[in-house]
């Protein structure tokens, strides 16, 4: 069974060589050898620690394993320079602007380009998505309760995410149910420097990359992503790395939600040292992507011993999962996954007579085994545990079927949806489009407001240019 360990806030999974080494030492001032990484981009102790031993440690922002109602930020800086990455969100404008956010919040923060596909985009209750406008951010809410994601319907602006957020927070004691609530509430308590939606946002499909091993980035540089499979990382071994990056002048360190860490930066010239502290540490760079690729609860033991089952079955029959992620999970987790798959183990029955029955799974994939749909299709329901690698290679098989058609038959429909003339104004100065369907939330102009109905003193919400500066066009949608 899953137990909680204490948690180290580490604000969008960043953290400084130095920061790190602090927290080593911290750590093995209290008898611990290993410390684990979270799901969500924080450290986790992997043995309880009191009160009194974590209060001497000032500069840790420590949750500990009763406390309730923190969250981390999770980000996906990680990816900046590595993964494929919206052209104007570089790795130092994530750093300015985790400074907004404080230090430890109440909701689940995402902030995330949807062009990488190491981070989940939608796990958060707050979930900021990077729009192509320039210092421009969808908002998708799912506040504790709630059982679908909103669209906050205004692009917020990058030096307003931090009390976008915090006024959030702050109406939780009205148990808003509705976007449209929200939105009021937070306009009435915020002057915010909003920007119409008008476009929904996209996000295009990759295959789940690899991230370990030393690989390159641009003509001298690397990046090196290393991973353990039992989530116990060596104090002593990181220590000693945080030391190297500091000669080497690297910044910061980079925590991944699949429990691994990744340093980006690492010179040309200074390649074969790495190499070199990694061979002599017997450091193996290169698990099987099968390995990789699954996403269990840290200290679940049950869940980890089922992972080298099925990782097991998969080696024996050279099954390849390249693109494909997995997860497995209780019955009792709130169902917001973030794998192409999900195992999901079903809650026992009563015993009668004294008689232990089996443990049972459901199986689920997500459409499209891209998770950023957040719709999940029920394959199997209730089958033993001998059955799951034979199905899950099963949904393998359908997924490098579809691989290619999936994206063809969208393809398609984009095609009949060019076919469909879409009327919108757009202004004849700055280009920006004025849709019916949007309406412009920076001027409360509710949604499906015809262009016609608009006032006569209506101006351009970029460059105020009046209203008959706007001139209708046909675009291609």
């Amino acid at each position: 069974m899953k137990k909680q360990l204490n948690r180290l806030i580490v604000k969008g999974g960043v953290l400084s060589p130095g920061e790190l080494k602090y927290i080593c030492e911290s750590a093995e001032s209290l008898g611990l050898k290993t410390i684990s990484f979270g799901s969500r981009q924080d450290i986790l102790l992997p043995k309880n620690v009191n009160e009194e031993e974590l209060a001497q440690f000032e500069k840790l922002k420590i949750v500990e394993s009763d406390e309730t109602g923190v969250e981390n930020i999770v980000s996906s800086y990680v990816c900046a320079d590595i993964f494929p990455s919206t052209s104007w969100l570089t790795g130092d404008r994530y750093l300015y602007l985790l400074e907004q956010f404080r230090a430890k919040s109440k909701l689940k923060i995402n902030l995330t380009d949807p062009k990488q596909r190491l981070v989940p985009l939608f796990t958060g209750n707050i979930n900021f998505i990077a729009s192509e406008h320039e210092d421009y951010w969808y908002l998708y809410v799912r506040l504790p309760g709630w059982g679908k994601t909103q669209m906050y319907p205004a692009l917020i602006y990058s030096w307003d995410l931090g009390k976008i957020e915090t006024a959030i927070e702050n109406i939780l004691q009205e148990e808003p149910e509705t976007i449209e609530t929200i939105f009021e509430l937070v306009s009435d308590a915020e002057d915010t420097n909003n920007r119409t939606v008008d476009k929904p946002l996209e996000v295009p499909f990759y295959p789940f990359p690899y991230f370990e091993g030393m690989n390159k980035i641009g003509v001298d540089k690397y990046w090196l992503g290393l991973y353990w499979r039992n989530n116990k990382y060596d104090i002593s071994f990181l220590k000693e790395m945080c030391e190297l990056c500091s000669e080497n002048k690297i910044g910061k360190i980079s925590i991944t939600p699949w429990k691994s860490f990744i340093v980006k930066g690492i010179p040309k010239e200074s390649k074969l040292v790495w190499e070199k502290f990694l061979g002599k540490r017997g450091i193996n760079v290169r698990h099987s992507m099968l390995e990789l690729n699954w996403h269990i609860s840290v200290a679940n033991k049950d869940a980890l011993n089922l992972k080298k089952y099925l990782v097991s079955n998969f080696d024996q029959n050279d099954i390849s999962t390249y693109g494909l992620t997995f997860g497995i999970t209780d019955y009792n987790k709130v169902s917001n996954y973030f794998t192409s798959i999900v195992v999901e183990k079903n809650k026992q029955p009563e015993l009668i007579e004294g008689f232990q029955t089996r443990d049972t799974y459901n199986l689920l994939y997500a459409k499209n085994f891209d998770p950023n749909t957040r719709k999940y299709i029920m394959h199997v329901q209730d089958v033993d545990k001998v059955e799951l690698p034979g199905l899950l290679m099963e949904l393998s098989q359908l997924y490098f079927d579809q691989l290619g058609s999936e994206i063809e038959v969208e393809k398609e429909a984009e095609v009949q949806k060019e076919t469909t003339e879409l009327e919108v104004y757009q202004c004849s100065d700055c280009l920006t489009i004025y849709d019916e369907a949007f309406g412009d939330v920076t001027q409360n102009v509710a949604p499906k407001t015809l262009f016609n109905e608009l006032s006569g003193n209506y101006e351009c919400s970029l460059c105020e240019a009046p209203k008959s500066s706007f001139k209708k066009v046909v675009l291609v949608k």
